[in-house]
């Protein structure tokens, strides 16, 4: 049997009443008696009558819904980010519609083209590592459609922006393996063209410049998809190590990309930290938990998705266009533990 949603033509229909006259009364029209709104209502209770959203949102032009799109929900960081968004939209009255690109362009893609013919009133997207052309997103930009960038930025598409402060958390992770006295310091990036990757780089360079250990470029490493296919972290860490001057330490430069680095190790039966440090930029609870406890560079991801959710509803509320708009650095923590 297929589902059908009770309308407003079933009330009418089980109460003796014109459709008319059951829409004003669920409105709380003065057009209708307080007994005949009384009927309606306690009836619409009890058959579990709920208004159409979509029938609401092209009266009022407003769907009190936002989308989220990031590179997957079960990504321990990106998981806290939507629940910082959902608790700013829930205390707002606003769904969140979630999508994941999978870090594939072409789904990326098509999470935006269902998302906007679905009448969402705003955007928050981290964007793909696939995702190359961001047309399609200046596109909808310009057409009024308001979009805040949360982790994943692009730079010349002028609006609210939500990052962690990357360089610095490079930093302090790179100058924490310099002063445990490890001179040859691997990195293991996401994809060299992600916003991410650059600041994270550009805070390893910097402690190593400052350190005086010279930058090795053959000890910098990439994984395309962010740890998302273990065998792009295995081909990098075997590259890696079979160098003539091999690593003492590797830091990771994502979530999935440091536990990714810590499955790896226990395989090949390289010892941690004995054999080789490892640090990485993770939000996972069992960092802590695992042998050994992981040293992490940890994000307030729960925080940059409520601020990502409190600017996109300042520019949906908004009386007038916004020409403002400011990117907010959250501050990174260092945690150190065994692996370092």
């Amino acid at each position: 049997m297929k589902f059908e949603a009770v309308t407003i033509k079933h009330i009418a229909m089980e109460l003796g009443l014109s459709t008319s006259t059951v829409s004003r009364a669920l409105r709380d029209s003065h057009e209708i008696s307080q007994a005949t709104k009384k009927i309606v209502l306690d009836h619409a209770q009890k058959v579990g009558f709920k208004p159409n959203r979509i029938a609401q949102s092209l009266k009022e032009r407003k769907s009190l819904s936002i989308g989220v799109i990031v590179c997957e929900i079960a990504n321990s960081f990106f998981s806290q980010v939507i629940n910082g968004i959902d608790s700013v939209a829930y205390e707002h009255g606003y769904n969140v519609i979630i999508a994941q690109s999978m870090e594939s362009a072409e789904r990326e893609l098509m999470n935006l083209e269902y998302l906007t013919s679905s009448s969402i009133d705003g955007l928050i997207i981290s964007v793909s590592t696939e995702t190359k052309n961001f047309s399609y997103l200046k596109k909808l930009h310009e057409r009024g459609l308001p979009i805040v960038f949360v982790d994943r930025v692009i730079d010349d598409i002028e609006t609210h922006k939500v990052i962690a402060d990357n360089y610095r958390g490079a930093y302090k992770a790179t100058k924490h393996l310099v002063e445990r006295g490890y001179k040859k310091i691997a990195i293991l990036s996401n994809n060299s063209g992600l916003s991410i990757s650059q600041e994270r780089l550009e805070g390893y360079r910097d402690a190593l410049k400052d350190a005086n250990i010279p930058l090795r470029e053959n000890m910098i490493a990439y994984c395309d998809h962010g740890g998302m296919i273990y065998s792009e972290i295995e081909s990098a860490m075997k590259m890696l190590l079979k160098q003539r001057v091999k690593p003492d330490a590797v830091f990771a430069g994502s979530d999935k990309i440091t536990t990714g680095c810590l499955r790896f190790m226990k395989q090949k039966n390289i010892r941690t930290p004995q054999d080789l440090a490892l640090i990485g930029f993770s939000n996972t609870d069992l960092t802590e938990l695992l042998n050994p406890p992981l040293s992490v560079i940890k994000q307030p991801a729960f925080e940059m998705g409520q601020a990502s959710a409190s600017l996109l509803l300042s520019l949906i509320e908004s009386k007038k266009p916004q020409n403002k708009f400011e990117t907010r650095i959250q501050s990174t923590e260092l945690l150190i533990r065994k692996s370092t």
